[in-house]
């Protein structure tokens, strides 16, 4: 596969050449794989791609229906952008009408929770659950041999969740993690192995290196002050 490349726009490269946009709103964003669902693009690894990649988001627009719409909130979460993540969750959250004997839909999700593709779209429901997931919890599994795995707690928390908590989320490289925090800020955690034998934990400037035996839990406490 051609590497991914940043155009004199400043936005990640769709084609081998930069070719003018038929459609510069297209609610598609394959070319941004890279930084969902794949690892290449991050903001602490790679800021100069994240930034193009933010552009690209900014100048496609937050319109979209169906899968695409979650596919830009797994993006804007990994960006870690909490607050345009969680305008998109409401998009896609809005009730969906059809005007007409279906000559005309529109997104969001209907009655019965199914997202509107139109007319239906499970990929939708599936990719919403998992942006709200990448709000919550992000992680790596160990780039090689001897290397802990990463964890990234809360790495895009929204301004509208102030206080939550969530329990069986799952990390890669085999851990399963639950959450609690108040005012904006993780106060506890717990991380279990369902396999996983170390892995990296991150939040707010502070790393914790976990070594752990099979089913064994670790709680972290990040009560302030502590």
């Amino acid at each position: 596969l051609a590497p991914t490349r940043v155009g004199a726009d400043g936005r990640v490269m769709e084609w081998l050449e930069a070719y003018r946009e038929v459609d510069p709103h297209h609610r598609h964003t394959a070319h941004l794989w890279g930084l969902y669902p794949g690892d290449e693009i991050s903001p602490e690894a790679t800021p100069a791609l994240a930034a193009a990649a933010r552009k690209t988001l900014d100048a496609r627009g937050d319109g979209g229906t169906g899968w695409s719409l979650a596919f830009k909130l797994c993006l804007w979460a990994r960006l870690g952008d909490g607050n345009r993540a969680f305008k998109l969750l409401r998009q896609q959250l809005t009730p969906a009408v059809a005007d007409g004997p279906r000559t005309h839909w529109t997104g969001g999700t209907y009655p019965n929770l199914f997202d509107s593709g139109p007319p239906f779209q499970i990929d939708g429901n599936f990719g919403g659950a998992a942006g709200i997931a990448e709000m919550l919890l992000q992680s790596e599994a160990a780039l090689g041999p001897g290397r802990p795995d990463e964890i990234r707690l809360l790495p895009a928390l929204p301004d509208a969740w102030p206080d939550g908590e969530v329990r069986g989320l799952r990390a890669r490289g085999g851990f399963e993690v639950g959450l609690k925090w108040t005012r904006g800020h993780l106060v506890a955690a717990t991380v279990r192995s369902l396999g996983g034998t170390s892995a990296r934990v991150r939040y707010g400037g502070r790393d914790t290196n976990l070594a752990l035996k099979p089913d064994e839990t670790a709680t972290l406490d990040f009560a302030p002050g502590r």
